[in-house]
């Protein structure tokens, strides 16, 4: 049994200021010093930067998607582990889940999972009593959910709040917070949400203060605390790397090889349990960046470029020809090379006209078009990452198109939503647009490990 003390914040829809409460919340109670883990539901990769900052702590994933039902509650344990207390933010509206799957993936169904009192923020700014109604029909919608309070947020004056609390009280629902309109808490955004910690790290140091001043100013962080206090123990056991490795496969691993991960304000997109799984299962992890450093680390033997935004710096990547030149030489070698989405750009001919890697014979450009959703897919050959047959759930999320979208030798035959092959698999290197979570798939880690141990390491080309 473990209790860790926790909080779920949710909404009623998308753009709310979920974001901006959670990330406050962990930053006031950190302040406070308590140690604070916090976590996000869905396959989101640039709100866990914003947690990580406002706590110092890794932001971790919740997706019962990616990783089942079963795995949420052993991945929050191994997340939450030391911490004082743990905030989860939500993903879109409370109970909008997996497209097709009813509450799938939802806030709602991570909530009851981690037997989580829930906390709604509303955007009041348009209403006064009909906010009673509207978290009446959140409250009564599934009594399987505890929503046990609301932070009212964008309140206009404080006779707007008083008619938010006497509409609220009536409904006897607690008021946990009121926040008024403050732009200097507001993160930007762009093609594909928030602008990436990394990229802006001296701001998101400046919004994630102000948030945290706002929350600590308009909310009840006592009443919240022992809010959380009152989440009853988990009987699970926490999710642990080494033993989800050593149950994966036969795979074996000998030394410590060296992989290579890209890193950076270019390559941003990664879950912490990739890293822990390599680690577990031998590997040495070794981050670079893409946009500064001109070689691979010494001694690489394997290359893994996760998601981000290529697109946004282009130019500074196709100008690092030295780096370029020895990701070149590692692919030819058939040393193991996983790319995601960004990767798969990097690893392209060109990106909107800009030279990238070459490794694959194929270009890639930006798009008006927004390809995103929830998938299901088969690896279709033996490869760096998988073995022929493997079945996985992945997530696409870009505004990119690569031509050719799949090789001679595809990554993935997409079984759902619909079917077609996807990505590029040559040699040591499996390139495609699919986002996976290998907790739910140790052994695509145990695998490249072992792909990497069985390649002698490669030095990086010099001049």
């Amino acid at each position: 049994m473990s209790t860790i003390p926790r909080l779920v914040i949710a909404a009623p829809a998308s753009g709310t200021g979920k974001t901006t409460v959670a990330t406050g919340l962990m930053a006031a109670f950190t302040e406070a010093g308590l140690t604070v883990s916090a976590h996000k539901v869905g396959p989101d990769y640039i709100d866990p930067g914003y947690h990580a900052l406002a706590t110092g702590r890794p932001g971790r994933n919740l997706d019962a998607y990616l990783c089942g039902p079963d795995q949420v509650e052993p991945l929050f344990l191994h997340g939450s582990a030391g911490a004082d207390l743990a905030v989860v933010e939500g993903v879109m509206g409370l109970y909008d889940g997996a497209s097709g799957y009813g509450e799938l993936a939802s806030t709602a169904q991570v909530a009851k999972l981690l037997r989580a009192p829930v906390v709604l923020v509303v955007d009041a700014s348009a209403q006064s009593r009909s906010v009673a109604a509207l978290v009446h029909g959140f409250a009564s919608w599934d009594p399987g959910v505890r929503l046990a309070g609301v932070i009212l947020n964008k309140v206009g004056s404080d006779r707007h709040e008083e008619l938010l609390r006497a509409a609220l009280d009536e409904a006897g629902v607690p008021v946990l917070g009121a926040l008024r309109r403050a732009p200097q808490v507001q993160t930007p955004s762009r093609h594909l949400g928030l602008v990436p910690v990394a990229e802006r790290q001296a701001e998101a140091v400046d919004s994630v203060r102000a948030q945290a001043a706002q929350v600590r100013e308009g909310c009840d962080l006592k009443a919240l605390l022992a809010l959380a206090h009152s989440a009853p123990e988990l009987p699970g056991t926490a999710w642990d790397p080494a033993r989800a490795v050593a149950q994966s496969g036969t795979d074996s691993v000998t030394g410590k090889p060296v992989v290579a991960v890209a890193g950076g304000a270019a390559f941003t997109f990664s879950y912490a349990e990739h890293a822990e799984l390599l680690t577990a299962a031998g590997a040495e992890v070794a981050v670079f960046d893409p946009l500064r450093d001109e070689r691979l680390p010494s001694g690489t033997q394997a290359l893994v470029i996760g998601g981000g935004f290529p697109e946004v710096y282009a130019a500074e990547l196709s100008a690092n020809e030295p780096l370029r030149r020895s990701v070149v030489a590692l692919a030819a070698s058939g040393a193991p090379v996983v790319a995601e989405c960004a990767g798969l750009l990097y690893l392209s001919r060109s990106l909107d006209g800009k030279p990238m890697c070459g490794v694959l014979p194929a270009d890639a450009r930006m798009s008006q078009r927004l390809t995103l959703g929830y998938r299901e897919a088969v690896a279709l050959s033996d490869n760096a990452l998988a073995a022929a047959g493997t079945r996985v759930r992945g997530h696409e999320f870009h505004r990119t198109v690569l031509e050719p979208g799949a090789g001679t030798s595809p990554a993935w035959g997409m079984t759902h939503p619909a079917r077609r092959v996807e990505g590029h698999v040559q040699d040591g290197v499996h390139a495609s647009y699919l986002h996976v979570h290998w907790a739910a798939e140790p052994s695509l880690a145990r695998r490249l490990a072992a792909g990497a141990a069985a390649r002698p390491p490669l030095e990086a080309p010099r001049g």
